[in-house]
């Protein structure tokens, strides 16, 4: 079982992990995608977003607190779907299918994440291949 724990941290954080990498290597060129969606500073929030997902990425990968990790990319994924994908203020359906594209992904990654989330915390002490024990608990 630890391993399959193991193996699906891994594939689920290679997602963000190389998105954390393309904002944090591509700042100027994702930050011009930033500010074409409306948000403020937008360099400031395409390297702070990209070393979100790398803690978050590292903390659930080695099982480092993973449990904080999961919700640092539950709060990621949340954020980017309502302010990067707003689907229904797009005009041109082909732009607006794409978008809503992207915001259920992430939608669905951020719902994940908070499984993930419930799954450390609760049985996180129980689970080998972990470099720590969840910082918070429940159940």
């Amino acid at each position: 079982m630890d391993v399959l724990v193991l193996i699906g941290r891994l594939l689920f954080v290679a997602l963000f992990t190389a998105s954390a990498v393309g904002h944090l290597t591509k700042t100027k060129a994702m930050a011009g995608y930033t500010a074409s969606r409306g948000l403020p500073f937008p360099v400031a929030a395409t390297l702070g977003s990209g070393l979100v997902m790398l803690v978050g990425s590292v903390s659930v990968g080695v099982g480092l607190w993973a449990d904080l990790g999961a919700l640092l990319l539950a709060a990621f994924s949340f954020a980017a779907a309502l302010l990067m994908h707003g689907f229904w203020k797009e005009q041109e359906p082909q732009a607006r299918q794409m978008e809503q594209i992207q915001f259920s992904k992430d939608m669905a990654l951020g719902g994940a994440a908070l499984v993930m989330f419930a799954f450390f915390a609760y049985a996180g002490h129980d689970l080998g291949l972990m470099v720590t024990g969840p910082a918070l608990s429940i159940g």
